[in-house]
């Protein structure tokens, strides 16, 4: 009986990770036309992922705002900066702000 209960956990996460990934298109296709809608497709993704205990992928994760939902487009909502050795994501929307470190090749 345990190993049946852990099989459907790991078939479960699975499904779990499909879906995320999908609403992820389905929220990057949708922002053009409606942008309410696909900031309802992200915080579902979000919800899945809580529920389910499945962590976003992290090229996923760097793709909307924390703070307000929203999906974020380079140029479009979003704004991209290199600076000290950061990545600078700003959202055009809330202000939200978020930095992720890397090395330049400068540096080596």
């Amino acid at each position: 009986m345990a190993k049946s209960r852990k099989k459907n956990k790991v078939i479960s996460k699975n499904i779990a990770q499909e879906r995320i990934q999908y609403l992820f298109e389905l929220a990057r296709n949708e922002l053009s036309q409606d942008a309410g809608r696909s900031e309802r497709y992200v915080s579902l993704a979000r919800k899945i992922g809580m529920r389910h205990r499945v962590s976003i992928p992290a090229d996923l994760k760097r793709n909307f705002c924390k703070d307000c939902g929203s999906l974020l487009i380079p140029g479009q909502n979003s704004r991209t900066r290199l600076k000290g050795g950061c990545i600078t994501i700003t959202c055009l929307e809330c202000g939200g702000v978020k930095r992720y470190p890397f090395k330049s090749s400068k540096a080596k």
